[in-house]
C-alpha cells in the first residue's frame, strides 16, 4: 500500500513514517515544514535503509495538493498536518481555523477527486474539554475549550458528514492523549519550535541544564499530590495504534473513533519522579499558579481500542523518560 502522510516531518509524523516503512508500506510525505524540518525524514531513511517520497507542499495550496495526487498512486492518507499549540490558538484563532480546517477540506476535496477513500485522522483528547469524569470514554460529551481543540472537533464532524454523503469512505479518528518518548535509536524525537508547552520537553530542558527549574502549574488540584494528572503514551505505542487503524480501514468502511492512551493517569510529580529514577538526574521544581484552561485530570479509557483495534500500550513510564532523555542527550540542540 502507498500511504500519504501529511505533516510527516513532525514528531508523530516522522515516527509513523518510520514504522510504515518497517512494515512494508510505501510512504509519500506532504509537509510545509512550518513546524518541522526535512532532517527528520533524512534520519528516517537512514534508520530504515528505505526510501520515501517528500513534497514540500502546504495543504492550503489546493493546486499543489492536486499535483501530488496526480503524480502519486495513493491508497490511503494519514493526516497529521496542522497547527497544534493550545496557548497559541487562543492568541491567533483565525490562523488556526484557517489552517487546520481549510487545509483538511482541501485534502478531502482532492481525495474525493482521486478516489482515495481511506483516511486516519489525528484528533486529540482536547475535544473532551474538562471531562465530567475519568477515565474518558469515546461516547462522552465533547466540549473543546480552546480554538485548537475546536478545530479538531469541527474536523471530526466534517469527516463524519463526508462519510454520510459517501458511504465508500473509511475514516479512523484517533483521539491522542499525551505522546512522549522517542525512537530507541535517539535519531528522531520531539523537536519543538521556540519555548515548549508540553511537560516532557520542558523537563528535558531542565535536565540538560538549559533551565534552572521545571515550572509546575498548580499544586492545588483535587488529585493525589495536587498536580495535574494526564495520560502519557510512548510515541512508538501511539504509532502502533495508527498502523492498527490503517488495517481496520482495509476491511471496515464507516467512521471509527478510538482513544489512544495507556488508560493510566500520572501526575506532574509522578513524571518528575519517574524521570529522576530513569536518568539519575535531579529535576528542581518551582510551583506557580494554575494555567488558565488546564483541567485536574484527563486520562483515557482504552477498552474500545483494545477490543476493536487490538491495540494496547506496552511501554512503561520509565521507558518513555529514558527514550526522551536518550534523544535529548544525542541531540542537545534538536535536529
Amino acid at each position: 500500500m502507498r500511504i500519504l502522510v501529511t505533516g510527516g516531518a513532525g514528531f508523530i509524523g516522522s515516527h509513523t513514517c518510520l514504522e510504515l516503512l518497517n512494515n512494508g508500506y510505501e510512504v509519500i510525505v506532504l509537509d510545509n515544514l512550518s513546524n518541522s524540518g526535512e532532517e527528520s525524514l533524512n534520519r528516517v531513511k537512514k534508520i530504515t535503509g528505505k526510501k520515501l517520497t517528500f513534497y514540500k507542499v502546504d495543504l492550503l495550496d489546493l493546486n499543489a495538493v492536486k499535483d501530488v495526487f496526480s503524480k502519486e498512486s495513493i491508497d490511503a492518507v494519514i493526516h497529521f498536518a496542522g497547527l497544534k499549540a493550545v496557548g497559541e490558538s487562543v492568541e491567533i484563532p483565525l490562523d488556526y481555523y484557517s489552517n487546520n480546517i481549510t487545509g483538511t477540506l482541501n485534502l478531502c476535496y482532492v481525495m474525493k477527486e482521486y478516489n482515495v477513500k481511506k483516511i486516519v485522522f489525528s484528533s486529540s483528547a482536547t475535544v473532551y474539554g474538562d471531562p465530567d469524569r475519568v477515565p474518558i470514554t469515546e461516547d462522552m460529551k465533547l466540549q473543546a475549550t480552546n480554538p485548537y481543540g475546536r478545530t479538531k472537533l469541527f474536523l471530526e464532524y466534517i469527516l463524519k458528514d463526508l462519510y454520510v454523503s459517501d458511504k465508500s469512505f473509511a475514516v479512523s479518528i484517533l483521539r491522542y492523549f499525551n505522546p512522549v518518548g522517542a525512537h530507541e535509536s535517539g535519531m528522531i524525537g520531539e523537536n519543538p519550535n521556540g519555548i515548549p508547552n508540553n511537560l516532557m520537553p520542558r523537563m528535558l530542558n531542565v535536565a540538560a541544564g538549559k533551565w534552572k527549574a521545571l515550572t509546575v502549574y498548580g499544586d492545588d488540584y483535587d488529585t493525589a499530590d495536587g498536580t495535574g494528572v494526564r495520560d502519557y503514551i510512548h510515541i512508538k505505542d501511539l504509532v502502533a495504534g495508527h498502523l492498527k487503524a490503517l488495517e481496520l480501514l482495509n476491511t471496515h468502511k464507516g467512521v471509527h473513533l478510538h482513544n489512544l492512551g495507556t488508560g493510566t493517569g500520572y501526575s506532574v510529580l509522578d513524571i518528575v519522579k519517574a524521570f529522576e529514577k530513569a536518568t539519575g538526574i535531579k529535576i528542581p521544581c518551582e510551583i506557580t499558579p494554575r494555567r488558565p484552561g488546564d483541567v485536574a485530570e484527563c486520562y483515557a479509557d482504552v477498552t474500545k481500542a483494545e477490543k476493536e483495534l487490538g491495540f494496547k500500550a506496552s511501554y512503561s513510564l520509565e521507558q518513555m523518560c529514558k527514550d526522551a532523555w536518550n534523544w535529548q542527550s544525542k541531540n542537545p540542540n534538536g535536529y
